[in-house]
């Protein structure tokens, strides 16, 4: 037994002690709080963590299901802290630590590579912004996908299956013959990056994609990364101007540079940089998203209710130009992701409260929103026919629509105590494929259907 697995087992054992200890607690009872204990661990040890690491994550996952484990959780919180949050500098630097580091930075310079091969063929970014914006998704995920494949050491099979998805993406984004001004193209840019993500989730799930607890730790890890990805990009934007300024103050113009290298190979680098803090601080970050939801859907509730009181008022109509569809769907997909990230740090065990209510009234108040929005979408089609654009929203709609209208369902019945958390989440999981089968659709599909336009 190695020197990890003995330190694990002697964790276990102070946890199964001190559980023992609790006169509420019989012996069985603790025997399968162990085996689910256990099976958490593994799991992310799978990941790439330490199992000293993946014993305090599971017992502190553990504590939202059971307040036996929350106390343990809430005793152990300096040993959390310690080895979680804070560096030990005197530790040896373990072996799986420096790999996860090569592979991020192997990754990394993929993307680099991967924005900045193009130009040895005529696609630079001064005159061939249309094939970046075809193939931005391509560019930038297919390291990250390659990251996931590595850490995760997936299957033949499933390499295969992400390598003929990427490849299928890039037949979409260049087989079909679309001018540079066609809707298809804006589709496209739109859309692929999305279905790629997805299969991304599938290099993430090491090809397990059909476990509905996969997909929501995917769901977990997409939002922490963006969050990693947002403040990386603060920075970022911190180095640019410190940057552009300081040879400016030489007389040397440093905007050539920024442009062509320092900002799409940033770009590149960052995704695959997220994504490896994600992994490396997991325990920790993955507190963000729920914290932020907390912040946010009293003011999104606010927001959309106020929205529909002007619409009320005004009797204006909504607007269903691209731009503002867009950021009407965008509006629909965050108040889902409040959604999610406040069920997945919820103790499922918990009776409903005030939270409760707000996250129904934020649901409700997106579900009328929809609708108002699917009301101008149809009066458009009536009126001027079908376009890729409306068509493409209107599917999007309909499919948001579909999902609010069974979340405001579900939620009615959590918080009036008939219905479990867990429906909810399982729903949302489950509805995954919906997204992908869509936005496939709309990249492969539509171009031809409406011959190329």
């Amino acid at each position: 037994m190695t020197e990890n697995e003995t330190e694990l087992e002697t964790q276990i054992a102070e946890w199964r002690s001190y559980m023992l200890r609790r006169r509420a607690v019989a012996s069985a009872d603790v025997d399968e709080l162990e085996d689910h204990l256990r099976e958490r661990v593994a799991d992310l040890t799978e990941t790439g963590l330490r199992p000293d690491e993946a014993f305090l994550i599971a017992v502190k996952r553990m504590g939202r299901m059971d307040e036996l484990s929350r106390e343990f959780a809430r005793e152990h919180s300096d040993r959390l802290w310690k080895q979680l949050v804070l560096t030990d500098e005197d530790a040896p630097a373990e072996a799986e630590q420096r790999r996860g580091l090569l592979v991020m930075v192997v990754c990394a310079a993929l993307g680099v590579l991967a924005v900045k091969l193009p130009a040895l063929f005529g696609f630079g970014f001064d005159d061939s912004m249309e094939f970046y914006g075809r193939n931005a998704g391509l560019l930038v995920l297919a390291p990250l996908a390659v990251y996931f494949a590595w850490r995760r050491k997936v299957s033949r099979g499933t390499a295969l299956a992400l390598l003929g998805l990427f490849a299928l993406g890039a037949v979409g984004a260049n087989a079909y013959p679309v001018e540079d001004d066609s809707q298809s193209i804006v589709l496209t840019a739109i859309h692929l990056p999305l279905a790629l993500w997805l299969v991304v989730g599938v290099a993430y799930a090491a090809g397990d994609w059909r476990s509905g607890q996969r997909r929501m730790d995917f769901i977990r890890f997409s939002g922490e990364w963006f969050i990693y990805l947002v403040l990386i990009g603060l920075g970022g934007g911190v180095l640019t101007a410190i940057t552009l300024g300081t040879f400016s103050a030489i007389g040397i113009d440093a905007e050539t540079f920024i442009s062509e290298w320092l900002l799409p190979c940033g770009v590149a680098a960052a995704v695959v940089v997220a994504a490896w803090l994600v992994e490396a601080k997991q325990s920790v970050i993955e507190n963000m998203a729920p914290v932020l939801t907390r912040v946010f859907t009293p003011l999104f509730a606010v927001t959309l209710v106020a929205v529909l009181v002007a619409i009320g008022l005004t009797t204006n109509a909504i607007d269903v130009e691209r731009d503002m569809l867009i950021l009407f769907d965008l509006l629909l997909v965050v108040v889902l992701g409040l959604v999610l990230y406040s069920i997945s740090a919820r103790d499922p065990v918990a009776p409903a409260g005030l939270f409760d209510w707000m996250q129904l009234a934020l649901v409700v108040s997106a579900l009328l929103i929809d609708v108002l929005v699917l009301i101008a979408i149809l009066g458009r089609i009536t009126e001027f026919g079908f376009t890729p654009n409306k068509s493409a929203a209107l599917g999007e709609n309909l499919i948001l629509f579909v999902n609010l209208a069974w979340t405001a369902w579900l939620y009615w019945g959590i918080v009036k105590g008939r219905k479990r958390f867990a429906l909810l989440e399982r729903w949302q999981t489950d509805y995954v494929p919906v997204y992908a089968a869509w936005v496939w659709v709309v990249v492969l599909v539509f171009p031809p259907v409406f011959a190329f336009a």
